[in-house]
């Protein structure tokens, strides 16, 4: 093994895990073995969440104002910043996406993020005096860290979504205990030795790996005060409610199934174009990604030859290539579960004018060419489950009235785009579609506004202000005149 790990981040420390479980790690590139590290126990977990909730009441961090926090997530973030290309590569060799994304995604954006919540407490207050409505005397309203907090992040962009929960925990005040994807936790050492080397107080930032079990421990104990979860629509089902019946509260920032639509006066060549990143980024294996993409009926055959076109000269290869556009999914788990759905969306009777199999230059790693399905409704299974691959579905619509109302015939709402030539147009058109997050002529996240899904997509927010105070709870204390 190229890269091997026998302890975990816990307390401040690298400890020895309870238990003498392993966890391999493949390329999805070569299929061949390079790192490993120890699979967490319980009580692993247990110690955890204790050396969490120890840190939460400490001294060292309990008693810090927002400018003191901000000092150690400045240090943070430049102990993080100086393994950017180091945590993206090994990203990249971990889930295959390609080093060009992961060098702004996975390298450069977890930086941005700590850097911008540390801006943030340092112009912001704990605590608000309000004049009380119904007396003659004043309330004090402060925001207090919620506790600690469980954060599971998933494999697609684990450094960056790892940081959406981190960087406003802290921020907060919060302590946090994170459980990265078995898929991809190797970066997670990068991030717990800059938190070594950043000198946060012991116990703020702990890492447990491990599968789904470990996952559910994790969410129900006793000692977690909120949990922040990314990752498929059914294992946020279940983590909601164990927290519903533990009265926890929890973010889930879930699957998607979004639409692009494309309305008669786009120009092709431009909407096509940014269809590429806003519908196939990281092979598809993002949420948010426009896959449903509905075209004018009397320019239908246009815009499906269009995109067919596109998809079928994004290059796709080894995903150290700087020139990579798509690499491969992230096992062979997730290969044959793709593979799978295009075969039943052909059994279905949809056309596939492009991809629907492996490359044939391409004889070892886990690689689905990118895919077009035309000829189909948006009632086809394809048209409606969330592939997570680079798999789109091309769909006629009538008028700008059936486009969003087969926008929002989904049990989904995470993201969403349109393309158009008038912008105000555009607007208009978002305002309409159901969706948590949505983009005119474009689609690309701001650190500094909200992001999260409706529907089956989700519940809560992260990003901005409003992630921030996800991580707060709330006091009103009561003064007379």
């Amino acid at each position: 093994m190229e890269i091997e790990h026998s302890t975990l981040f816990i307390d401040g420390d690298w400890a020895k895990p309870a238990a003498g479980g392993v966890i391999q790690v493949a390329s999805p590139a070569t299929e061949q073995l390079f790192g490993s590290f120890p699979e967490s126990s319980t009580a692993d977990v247990d110690s955890a969440v204790a050396a969490a909730g120890r840190a939460l009441r400490s001294s060292e961090w309990a008693n810090l104002d927002g400018s003191e926090r901000a000092a150690i997530l400045d240090r943070f973030a430049d102990a993080v910043e100086r393994r950017s290309e180091e945590r993206a590569t090994l990203v990249s060799r971990q889930n295959g996406m390609p080093i060009t994304l992961a060098r702004f995604a996975e390298g450069d954006a977890p930086v941005q993020l700590l850097r911008y919540y540390s801006d943030l407490i340092r112009s912001s207050s704990v605590e608000e005096v309000r004049q009380s409505l119904s007396s003659a005397g004043t309330t004090i309203v402060r925001k207090e860290p919620v506790g600690v907090v469980a954060a599971i992040a998933p494999w697609n962009y684990p450094a960056i979504l790892s940081m959406f929960k981190i960087a406003p925990a802290l921020a907060a005040g919060c302590t946090v205990v994170l459980k990265p994807s078995p898929e991809t936790t190797l970066d997670s050492y990068l991030l717990a030795e800059a938190a070594v080397e950043a000198g946060l107080p012991a116990g703020v930032l702990n890492v447990v790996t491990g599968g789904p079990d470990i996952g559910q421990y994790l969410v129900a104990h006793p000692g977690v005060s909120k949990v922040a979860f990314t990752g498929s629509t059914p294992a946020g089902r279940h983590i909601g409610r164990v927290c519903g019946e533990l009265l926890r509260p929890v973010t889930l920032e879930l699957g998607g199934k979004s639409a692009a639509l494309i309305l008669d006066d786009a120009d092709i060549e431009t909407t096509v174009a940014g269809l590429a990143t806003a519908s196939l980024l990281n092979s598809g294996q993002t949420c948010y990604m426009s896959t449903r993409i509905l075209a004018p009926a009397h320019r239908y055959s246009e815009f499906l030859d269009a995109v067919t076109a596109m998809a079928a000269s994004l290059p796709i290869g080894d995903p150290a290539d700087s020139d990579t556009f798509v690499g491969p999914l992230v096992s062979e788990r997730q290969y044959k579960r793709v593979l799978s759905m295009i075969d039943a969306g052909s059994a279905e009777g949809a056309t596939v004018t492009t991809g629907g199999k492996r490359p044939a230059h391409l004889d070892r790693g886990w690689f689905v060419e990118p895919t077009v399905f035309g000829n189909l409704s948006n009632d086809a299974n394809i048209a409606k489950e969330e592939v997570f691959g680079p798999v789109l579905t091309v769909i006629p619509y009538s008028d700008e009235a059936d486009a969003i109302a087969l926008a929002n015939d989904s049990e989904y709402g995470l993201g969403g785009t349109v393309w158009t030539a008038d912008r105000d147009r555009g607007i208009d058109v978002a305002r309409k579609v159901e969706s948590g997050s949505f983009g005119v002529n474009t689609y690309g996240l701001d650190w500094g506004s909200p992001f999260g899904g409706v529907k089956a997509s989700g519940v809560g927010r992260e990003l901005g202000p409003e992630g921030l105070a996800s991580y707060y709870s709330l006091k009103s204390i009561f003064l007379p005149e």
